[in-house]
């Protein structure tokens, strides 16, 4: 599970119920946690410590979407750094060293994603993105990604089929030297694990910290096709993907419940399993 900021009412729910917990540390949140002495130890004392360990947090994801190309976040980019070292150090004084801290970054950063293989961080993002590869690198934490076929196939439809970003598509669509790639979600992932390997990020473990399909607000968003992204996408991941074959990708869907006073694009409120009243949008098997 993933929670976007530390909400007192859910860390107490979460209390010994065995589910593992990325605990989200908000952007407006990064200017004190970087410049304000003790900020980041009072952070972990209110939201980390009072919680642990009946509540396994495993990572905590600071900022969310953070770039110095992408105006809503652009502010935030000279403190994220600053502000994730000092929650490690903070961890690390705590005696939390098991966990990991890190940012949920996204697709975005990429200057090249196709084909997968020669995927690479833009240049305008290269001295924001590189220290925090080195710090993940040096703390063994890892990489988080926001990937969204659905955003890749709505902003390029006349090149992207549609069976290629729901999971659906009967045969090969991308050939990438001796890869073979039949997904949107595997080219992006791959795109992002080739970009690390160029930034000194080879052996950095990627967790898909975002990915989901909304179900109304666009001709492609519908309920059945956010059931068929989700069921795909979850039957999927235990596989790997053709760059990193066998191996599992942790994914966190998005959402759990629709956003219904969401700002921004009606699709934006219709990402949820379930609706605001708590009721299943469509069935899919979680096991």
């Amino acid at each position: 599970m993933r929670i976007f900021y530390p909400n007192p009412a859910t860390l107490e729910t979460l209390r010994r119920s065995g589910i593992r917990l990325i605990l989200g540390v908000p952007n407006d949140d990064l200017q004190a946690l970087a410049s304000i002495p003790n900020a980041a130890t009072d952070w972990i004392q209110s939201n980390v410590l009072t919680y642990t360990p009946d509540v396994d947090i495993w990572c905590i994801a600071v900022g969310n979407e953070v770039s110095p190309t992408n105006a809503p976040t652009s502010q935030f980019a000279n403190y994220l750094l600053p502000a994730m070292k000092n929650i490690q150090s903070a961890l690390v004084a705590a005696g939390l060293t098991q966990i990991k801290v890190s940012t949920a970054s996204f697709s975005q950063l990429l200057g090249s994603s196709f084909p997968p293989s020669q995927g690479s961080f833009s240049d305008g993002v290269s001295s924001f993105i590189n220290p925090i590869i080195s710090f993940l690198v040096e703390n063994d934490s890892p990489f988080l990604a926001n990937i969204y076929p659905y955003f890749s196939y709505t902003g390029d439809s006349q090149n992207i089929p549609l069976p290629y970003a729901l999971f659906t598509a009967p045969g090969v669509v991308v050939q990438d030297g001796n890869l073979q790639y039949q997904n949107l979600f595997d080219a992006t992932l791959d795109a992002i694990y080739a970009a690390l390997e160029r930034s000194g990020g080879a052996n950095l473990q990627i967790v898909v910290s975002e990915s989901g399909w909304p179900s109304e607000g666009d001709p492609a968003a519908t309920v059945e096709n956010a059931r068929t992204y989700y069921s795909n996408l979850m039957n999927h991941v235990k596989g790997g993907t053709p760059r990193r074959p066998g191996q599992a990708v942790e994914t966190y869907l998005f959402a759990m419940f629709d956003e219904n006073q969401k700002g921004g694009l009606e699709t934006e409120r219709h990402f949820g399993l379930f609706s605001p009243s708590q009721q299943s949008k469509y069935q899919i098997a979680f096991n």
